[in-house]
């Protein structure tokens, strides 16, 4: 499994319906193996005002998901509440503490990754999560919901549900939401930077080199994105490559795999490999360039809306003061000031 990844987007985008789904799936593929299977979410009824306790119970999280024993999957909701910016002062002790256990048990000097579990951050505001925190996450996803004429139908008519005889018009039915269709569109979509910092850097290298033709070439880019990004650092370029290689292994795996243990789930390490060995894709520059703009737009996006909710209490506070100013010459004309 991929050990951490976090995805985020707007309230109402169907994270935590995401977070069901797979916790279901995973259950059900460990029920046909017979492995054990434990889910448990991290949330705010988790943090305590005891000095200590709130890092304790989320140590306790950790080493129930990351039991050898079973398969695990483990879900931290609306992180951005559970784990403070180690900078926020704002914040409690008990979030503080969350931080520093998430931070060192994702990815410390004593973390041990064996493969039987993973972790999924999820956020409505992903740009309150502290850097070095969100950098852990190995895979990043956007999380947007319904976007195009034909989602919208097609939700619709999926929670409508089938007692009512109103007609369904021009449209094919859940067309789109084809896996392989919906996934090719989804990377295609980034082979060029949807986020306008980084689609300047991407049409100033175009400018140089013309695109990638070699490795020389990605990692110009990558630099380029360095010099504009201060966050896109050493742990940014692993995770891009743990992502590529994850993408070539990106297959369908047929069903029949896992309706019987026999056929797949139970048989030797090395047949398993071989198994998914020949489905396994190249990997290309394409996918290279993909992913790479990909969690570099990740990147931008969190800068930019920590940027835009700095810049909205900026004008919250001038406003305000600029009310004050107009009432306290009123109340010195009506003669009220200091009295």
């Amino acid at each position: 499994f991929l050990f951490t990844f976090i995805g985020d987007g707007m309230p109402g985008t169907g994270k935590t319906t995401l977070i069901q789904m797979i916790a279901g799936l995973m259950n059900q593929y460990c029920e046909v193996a017979g492995y054990a299977f434990h889910y448990e979410n991290f949330g705010v009824d988790q943090i305590s005002s005891y000095q200590g306790k709130s890092g304790q119970n989320c140590k306790d999280f950790i080493n129930n998901v990351m039991n050898p024993k079973a398969i695990g999957f483990g879900t931290i909701d609306d992180v951005d509440q559970v784990a403070a910016k180690r900078s926020d002062d704002r914040a409690s002790a008990g979030q503080q503490e969350v931080t520093a256990v998430l931070m060192e048990s994702f990815a410390g000097a004593s973390t041990v990754v064996r493969g039987n579990c993973t972790f999924g951050m999820f956020s409505n505001y992903p740009e309150n999560v502290d850097d070095a925190l969100r950098q852990r996450a190995g895979a990043r996803w956007l999380v947007d919901g319904p976007q195009t004429r034909e989602d919208y139908i097609d939700i619709f008519a999926l929670l409508a549900g089938k007692n009512h005889s109103i007609p369904l018009g021009d449209h094919q039915l859940y067309a789109n939401q084809e896996i392989k269709r919906a996934i090719s569109t989804s990377y295609e979509a980034h082979s060029r930077p949807q986020e306008e910092g980084l689609a300047a850097v991407w049409d100033r290298f175009q400018k140089e080199k013309g695109g990638l033709k070699s490795i020389a070439d990605v990692g110009t880019y990558l630099h380029m994105i360095r010099l504009a990004e201060p966050r896109f650092t050493g742990r940014a370029i692993k995770n891009i490559t743990d992502a590529i290689k994850m993408r070539a292994m990106d297959v369908e795996l047929p069903d029949d795999w896992f309706e019987k243990p026999e056929t797949f789930m139970h048989r030797p390490y090395d047949d398993k490999k071989a198994m998914i060995a020949e489905l396994r894709g190249p990997i290309t520059m394409d996918m290279v360039l993909q992913e790479i703009n990909r969690y570099a737009d990740s990147e931008f996006r969190y800068t930019d809306k920590s940027d835009d909710a700095a810049i909205t209490d900026i004008i919250r506070r001038e406003r305000q003061r600029e009310k004050a100013i107009h009432e306290i010459e009123d109340m010195k004309r009506d003669g009220r000031w200091g009295v």
